[in-house]
């Protein structure tokens, strides 16, 4: 794994430089022209490693998996102008993979012409950088983002470099003559230390590599024309609340729900309390509108921009009975469809407890399904109901958005459920 901090999950503390490796996983018995799954792993750009993620299960349903380690948080972020090409590097180690799987994946059985791009959260905005970025221009012919709505996948080179200068005068290297080689005389671990455990890095665009913001670049249609499954969880923010709650070792309390909407949403809290009175949980109801705010209406204005010019459909995971934490306490509410509950699914992960038999069974769907996409660049098919493309036509009847369960797929009540129009005239 890469050099990261302590204090999440997913990932484990590490001082490694010499990281950038990747794993392959084919089906049993010889293949040929297998459609090619290319996973980015999320924590934030900040934590986690491929190896977390063991793809035996995806790639038994007919595809070559390969997953990777990239450089996250300082090693990969940091911005200064002694630091040529500094500020993105995660993105051009994943090319750098993209690259080897085009050479080498047909030796595995894959097809170098059927790679599929695929990533959750941090790596989820990964993809969505990639399909903004030239240089990533022809290395995959598909793309599927899980829970990163695009608009938040860049930021500015001021704000890289705000964020940059302070972690550099944490280090001591603010007042160096040559800050590049003081940064790199550093032992790994005072460096992250300087950098922290709670950030969000993003590459910044106006690079030859990243021209323009991400969500700019898929408004105006000037990004990597392919087809895309982009999707999210009905239930992400449950997964954050729930763990503030086993951090302090008791849930939200009622009293608390005031003052949390009013730091979240300043000037907009009153409307905001006015759509979202206080639930029977405090908790709950401040997930519900983080998760309409944060994740569901972003990701249907980045789905919306995306099939303007490439064909796009979109999902929601909507599970309700997903596996939680293994070995963690159960919550005060149910953690439903939470961040990161389809990755179980698609993926062995000793992080959550093992699937039920029905669980097993809808694995085997979403499987069949994000490899038929893979394969064809079409999720339709295997039995399911019909997944139409979503079409942003001026009418909300284009939007379709299908609901992933255990039970019959079908379209959500997607912009109502989570107040999209409140959102977007709120938010513009």
């Amino acid at each position: 794994m890469c050099a990261q901090p302590a204090g999440y999950p997913i990932g484990k503390p590490s001082t490694a430089e010499d990281c950038l490796n990747l794993n392959v996983t084919t089906p049993t018995g010889k293949h040929d022209e297998l459609p090619v799954i290319v996973w980015v792993h999320g924590g934030s750009l900040m934590y986690g490693m491929g190896d977390l993620y063991r793809a035996d299960r995806l790639a038994a349903g007919g595809a070559v998996v390969v997953s990777m380690n990239y450089r996250l948080g300082a090693t990969s972020f940091l911005t200064h102008p002694s630091l040529p090409d500094s500020g993105g590097l995660a993105l051009d180690d994943q090319r750098a993979a993209l690259r080897w799987v085009r050479q080498n994946i047909a030796a595995f059985g894959g097809d170098p012409g059927k790679v599929t791009i695929m990533g959750q959260s941090g790596g989820g905005f990964a993809v969505c950088g990639h399909l903004a970025s030239p240089a990533s221009a022809g290395l995959f012919q598909r793309a599927i983002i899980q829970s990163a709505p695009c608009a938040d996948a860049s930021r500015t080179k001021a704000e890289a470099l705000a964020e940059s200068s302070e972690v550099i005068k944490k280090a001591g290297c603010a007042d160096a003559s040559d800050v590049a080689s003081c940064l790199r005389d550093l032992p790994m671990a005072k460096l992250l230390e300087a950098y922290g455990t709670q950030r969000e890095p993003r590459p910044y665009s106006g690079t030859p590599s990243l021209p323009l913001p991400v969500d700019q670049a898929l408004r105006t249609g000037r990004f990597n024309r392919v087809p895309v499954l982009v999707g999210v969880n009905h239930d992400e923010e449950n997964g954050m609340i729930l763990g503030l709650e086993l951090a302090t070792g008791k849930p939200m309390a009622a009293t608390d729900y005031r003052p949390a909407i009013t730091e979240a949403y300043g000037k907009n809290a009153a409307a905001v309390l006015r759509r979202y009175p206080l639930g029977n949980s405090a908790g709950r109801t401040l997930a519900t509108v983080k998760t309409d705010s944060t994740w569901s209406a972003p990701t249907l204005d980045t789905a919306r921009a995306l099939s303007r010019w490439t064909s796009t459909r979109m999902f929601e995971f909507a599970e309700q009975r997903t596996p939680w934490y293994a070995g963690t306490p159960k919550p005060s509410f149910p953690a439903a469809a939470q961040h990161m509950a389809e990755l179980p699914y698609l993926f062995d992960l000793t992080l959550f407890e093992k699937l039920s038999l029905q669980q097993s069974t809808l694995a085997n769907r979403l499987i069949a399904t994000w490899t038929r996409f893979a394969r064809t660049g079409d999720p339709n098919g295997g039995g399911e109901q019909p997944w139409p493309l979503l079409r942003d036509n001026g009418s909300q009847a284009g939007w379709h958005v299908q609901s992933l369960t255990s039970g019959t797929w079908k379209r959500a009540d997607y912009a109502q459920d989570h107040h999209y129009r409140f959102w977007t005239t709120l938010n513009h």
